[in-house]
């Protein structure tokens, strides 16, 4: 089955690495990228009736602009509420501050904390979870 993956940063460099990476591990995925969380919880938005649409797993970056990271895990606690689709969330940061390390942990929703770069045993050992 293929597994849907979603990045959400605003490094665009960043981004094509990361998907790059994913894509040379030859498994079955689909990969989504948005430059911000508004961006990317706008399209969530208007995917709530096809759930199938929505990504199986996302990379969240903390620090962009229009929404960062943490305003998208508050919009997103309310709309997890209204679909039935388990998506499994990742940290996907630069900052290696304690006080970010902490917060991602107060949310049940965040299944980790990666400091960037994710490498692709990073990445496989979680496609091997879901």
């Amino acid at each position: 089955m293929t597994k849907s993956i979603c990045i959400i940063d605003d490094d665009e460099l960043y981004k094509l690495l990361l998907k790059k990476t994913i894509l040379k591990l030859n498994l079955p995925v689909f990969v989504t990228c948005f430059a911000n969380g508004k961006e990317a919880f706008d399209t969530f938005l208007k995917e709530k009736n096809a759930q199938e649409n929505l990504p199986d797993i996302i990379f969240l970056d903390i620090n962009m602009p229009e929404m960062d990271g943490w305003e998208f895990m508050d919009a997103y606690l309310d709309f997890q509420t209204t679909i039935s689709k388990k998506i499994t969330i990742y940290i996907a940061s630069s900052s290696i501050a304690f006080h970010d390390i902490e917060k991602a942990k107060k949310y049940s929703e965040i299944s980790g904390y990666i400091v960037k770069p994710i490498h692709s045993d990073t990445i496989n050992k979680i496609l091997q979870i879901l």
